[in-house]
């Protein structure tokens, strides 16, 4: 029997209905409490959804928005404007009401789902700057307003429930019109300067990432996904049509100050994340067995070398046997097992994306019999561009092409992509769009790195990145960054800055957590995060794990002197993206007057 073609994600999910009805699609949880969907639930919800955008005028091709943290209600607005032959377009809940603006007037949005009075008040401040919006959707809560401009969720399902009935077959009709080559997502990308660019997503696009998944067997039957990502960055996106592909049962749940308890409760298989939530969980282990001291902290440096010597053993394809393995079940049974039960205690693979990740980390978590797979991909490639499989990994690399995609190396080291993955295009910005994609249709990524002989990819480093001292010396400023952060639990962010200047430096946050505790074992009191960072203490305590890892540098690669942040870098300050990846430009920038004082007597330090 043939494999269905789907035409649109609309298909997919359509088919997915039929072929699943009464097994679980989606959990989520209401006022603190979890509830489950069934797919046939789910396909119900999406119908009233999508038929309450046609009764309010939603045309074919028109644009409504989501302004959301992860839920099963997100994924229903979502699949409710495709299946209304609409497209979605995606806020990040820690946008600002100026950015807000800018997204939903430039994508022409017609109605924007907002998850809760707050998001709805941060758009009344600017509604008019929203001639385009004929409604708020409430999600959760009763409208702040009573002008009628807002509606809830349940209003916009009834309203099309009863639509449905007078209008039949017109819903189908709809649904049915959605072709590969229509916008099905418009995403807006976070830029260091200048207004993001809306990158323009089909129904292919994504069909052909459910395919890449299914291909990959990333997505299991048995399988139990925790999504807790922001689904209105690509990456998350790629994980949500991967499930409509798989039928896998997905919590979905993005509170990420609930994450830990929602492990305990999900219990999950597979899990992404990016890589400063894994930092987090490796910094609180190392972290909690240093401070155990004495004997525990014996047993858990034994028991990470019985697991670094499992993990080389199986990096090369083996499986441990004899004496090494009674010692890593035994090693199990007294230091992993208590990281594998933090973390639900069913994990089969863990999914790593959205910036580079330190391979310190992956063979740190290898080595509690934890794998991470990392993969690689931008929002103008889907997201899900290389990937390595849970049969077939190297840690840092971010893997092979997925099945059906292209990656070449230019002369300048620039990793090009080609394939059904690249996006259409930048939403009204022709010129832009002529710039990323060639003639030939790859994709320039920006990104700069190395493809092995098996098609493996190494990032090296961002294109504009790279640091160019003075004397001229390349530098991948990332590396270093998260060499520092494995090896000092007390830091939180590193910027290494240096380009066309006579050697490099580094603007640092701490980890309050670790470093303030400690600070007060230490006999340090202090009042705040600023008043912490300014201790001679602490900045030595800093300096020494800088020494220690310039030792294992080239000489013009070495972080010269540091600046010990009075703040963490934060989405609040505009310094870390959504994704929480570093504004590295942004950063310098806020910090001009500290990195020229850096300068000012440059013998002593050369």
């Amino acid at each position: 029997m043939s494999e269905t073609v789907f035409r649109s994600l609309v298909h997919l999910f359509q088919h997915q209905v039929e072929k699943s009805s009464n097994l679980e699609a989606m959990s989520g949880r209401r006022d603190g409490v979890w509830y489950k969907l069934t797919w046939k639930e789910c396909g119900q919800r999406v119908r009233a959804v999508g038929c309450g955008l046609l009764s309010l005028g939603l045309q074919k091709g028109e644009r409504a928005a989501i302004l959301a943290t992860s839920s099963p209600d997100w994924v229903i607005a979502d699949l409710g404007i495709l299946s209304a032959a609409g497209a979605t377009s995606t806020i990040f809940t820690s946008n600002t009401a100026e950015e807000s603006a800018y997204i939903l007037e430039d994508s022409g949005a017609r109605f924007c789902f907002v998850e809760n009075t707050a998001q709805e008040a941060k758009l009344r401040e600017v509604k008019g700057e929203l001639g385009s919006v004929v409604n708020l959707i409430l999600m959760n809560g009763s409208p702040v307003g009573d002008d009628g401009w807002t509606i809830t969720l349940a209003d916009l399902e009834s309203r099309g429930a009863k639509w449905d009935a007078d209008h039949p077959g017109a819903f189908d009709q709809a649904a049915s019109s959605v072709g590969p080559e229509d916008l099905a997502t418009l995403i807006y990308t976070s830029g260091t300067t200048g207004k993001p660019k809306g990158v323009m997503l089909t129904h292919d696009n994504w069909v052909f990432e459910s395919e890449a998944a299914a291909k990959m067997n990333i997505l299991s039957p048995g399988d139990k996904q925790l999504l807790f990502l922001p689904l209105a960055h690509s990456f998350a996106k790629v994980l949500q049509v991967a499930f409509l592909r798989s039928g896998v049962p997905t919590a979905v749940d993005g509170v990420i100050d609930d994450l830990v308890p929602n492990l305990a409760v999900v219990h999950p298989t597979v899990m992404a994340g990016v890589p400063r939530v894994f930092e987090k969980v490796y910094n609180k282990v190392v972290t909690g067995a240093r401070e155990g001291g004495g004997v525990k902290y014996k047993i858990f440096q034994w028991a990470m070398g019985v697991g670094a010597k499992v993990s080389k053993l199986r990096q090369q394809g083996g499986q441990p046997s004899g004496l090494l393995a009674f010692q890593h079940r035994l090693a199990d049974k007294l230091v992993y097992s208590k990281l594998k039960a933090r973390l639900g205690g069913r994990l089969r693979f863990l999914i790593s994306g959205g910036a580079p990740l330190s391979r310190a980390i992956a063979e740190f978590f290898h080595a509690c019999d934890i794998l991470i797979l990392e993969g690689y991909g931008l929002t103008e490639t889907s997201a899900g561009s290389c990937f390595n499989r849970p049969e077939r990994y190297r840690f840092g690399t971010v893997g092979q092409p997925v099945p059906g995609a292209e990656a070449r190396i230019a002369e300048d080291g620039e990793i090009l992509l080609r394939g059904r993955l690249v996006m259409k295009g930048y939403y009204n910005k022709p010129e832009a769009t002529a710039e990323a994609l060639d003639p030939d249709g790859w994709f320039h990524t920006g990104d700069v790195g190395v493809l092995d002989a098996e098609g493996f990819l190494t990032i090296t480093d961002r294109k504009k990145d790279i640091l160019v001292t003075a004397g001229g010396k390349n530098i991948a400023p990332q590396n270093i960054e998260n060499q520092l952060k494995v090896a000092c639990p007390y830091v939180s962010q590193v910027v290494m800055l240096g380009d066309r200047r006579p050697f490099c430096v580094a603007l640092i946050a701490l980890n309050e957590e670790t470093a303030g505790k400690w600070a007060r074992e230490h006999g340090i009191d202090y009042k705040d995060y600023a008043d912490l960072a300014s201790r001679p203490e602490v900045k030595q305590l800093i300096r020494d794990a800088i020494e220690a890892v310039n030792t294992g540098l080239a000489s013009y690669e070495r972080i010269k002197d540091f600046h010990l942040l009075d703040h963490d870098l934060s989405q609040e300050t505009g310094e870390l993206t959504p994704k929480m990846s570093v504004k590295r430009k942004v950063v310098e920038q806020n910090h001009l007057e500290v990195l020229d004082g850096f300068y000012k007597d440059t013998v002593a330090k050369l």
